[in-house]
């Protein structure tokens, strides 16, 4: 997967949310809200060229006293809920 140029993560009134930025996404209208550990991967593989689920897990294993088992469910979920955003492509 790939991050989408132009979704930045922005703390707004004590809230993590991605916001579109840049010409190409102008007329996005979706507010995505993180909370601490998906804004922390987001920060994460945004910087990258690609990523997988399982780096994702890792990233959580590094951070978070967390079964490997559980990271690869939850990042699993969560790399679906940021495609069907539209903010990730596979």
């Amino acid at each position: 997967m790939k991050a989408k140029k132009g979704f930045n993560l922005r703390n707004v009134c004590g809230e993590q949310i991605i916001v579109a930025e840049g010409k190409e996404n102008i007329d996005f209208s979706n507010i995505i809200s993180m909370n601490e550990s998906s804004a922390y991967l987001w920060k994460i593989v945004q910087q990258r060229e690609s990523f997988t689920v399982e780096d994702m897990a890792d990233l959580l294993l590094e951070e978070y006293e967390v079964e490997r088992e559980t990271a690869l469910a939850d990042c699993k979920t969560l790399a679906n809920q940021w495609i069907e955003a539209g903010i990730v492509e596979e």
